[in-house]
């Protein structure tokens, strides 16, 4: 597979239908944009990741169910996506920016979140460049979801490094996608010093912090590394900045954190316990590597 390019075509369409004609049209839907990714095999894995995530979607056994389509290439007809109550996107950083028609897509989206749909971000999808950004740092996705990871911005530096030991802990544990997990370590690399705007980089009123992190080791403070956004049309944002490992998604705490956030992104309810859904062996999502022998960055290096 060559990972420069796009990841393919649609994957992935609706759960199989119920004995009960019409049922799947009830179903919340989600749409999972995979956007192109040049990283070594093993990590993101973003074609793999997302069929993860549209596995476990469509196999929750504790609340109500959901399709999930999984796409690589932009719709060309924008009432397509009229029926889609959130999207996740995974790639390497916010994938309209990569695509083609990159004005015509962030148009697509600001119409779906103007009428409420929700916006998750997955690990390097959480990433915008300077070339993505005003001067400033504004971008719609700062409003859409709450914050965002710079990468090479002048406005502001995030850092991208790799941990051997990260302790994730929630942070709002009274806010529904905390429901479920707990506090865990992980060897991966969550993002640091993310941006939430330029309010002294502070949280916005609508925008709560999931999970920290205390970060970098050496001069460790909470860093934010999952938040999630009530915006003010009705929709609702998510984002979290890992797994970089394709290995890490069998790290149950930080899965259930992701799916909670999806569900939540469109609407749904989290039961106390979180969401449950059945997860067996990585490799019948076909990512190109499970274990991989990857090279960790310098210390304090970003992307």
């Amino acid at each position: 597979m060559d990972r420069r390019s796009f990841v393919g075509t649609v994957t992935a369409s609706l759960a199989v239908a119920t004995s009960t004609p019409g049922a799947d049209d009830k179903k919340p839907r989600i749409l999972i944009v995979a956007g192109p990714s040049a990283h070594p095999p093993g990590t993101h894995e973003v074609a793999a990741g997302a069929r993860l995530m549209k596995h476990c979607l469509e196999n929750i056994s504790n609340t109500t169910l959901i399709n999930a389509d999984v796409i690589a290439k932009w719709p060309d007809d924008p009432s397509s996506l009229a029926s889609y109550s959130s999207l996740v996107f995974i790639g390497d950083v916010f994938p309209p920016m990569k695509m083609p028609e990159t004005s015509k897509i962030l148009k697509d989206i600001g119409a779906m979140m103007d009428r409420g749909c929700g916006i998750v971000c997955v690990h390097y999808a959480t990433g915008l460049t300077a070339k993505d950004v005003a001067e400033d740092g504004d971008h719609p996705l700062l409003r859409w979801m709450g914050g965002y990871f710079a990468t090479g911005c002048k406005h502001h530096k995030s850092i991208a490094r790799i941990f051997p030991k990260s302790t994730i802990t929630p942070a709002a544990k009274d806010h529904p996608i905390n429901r479920g997990w707990k506090e865990y370590t992980i060897n991966d690399e969550p993002y640091i010093n993310n941006y939430f705007g330029k309010d002294g980089n502070k949280l916005a009123a609508n925008v709560t912090a999931i999970a920290t992190a205390m970060l970098p080791p050496e001069k460790p403070s909470a860093e934010v590394v999952a938040w999630a956004t009530q915006r003010k049309d009705g929709g609702r944002g998510f984002a979290i900045v890992m797994p970089h490992f394709f290995r890490n998604w069998k790290q149950e705490d930080m899965r259930k954190c992701i799916i909670n956030g999806i569900v939540w992104s469109a609407g749904g309810e989290i039961p106390k316990e979180g969401i449950l859904t059945k997860l067996d062996d990585l490799s019948q999502f076909k990512p190109d590597a499970v274990e991989p022998k990857v090279r960790e960055p310098k210390p304090n290096s970003t992307k």
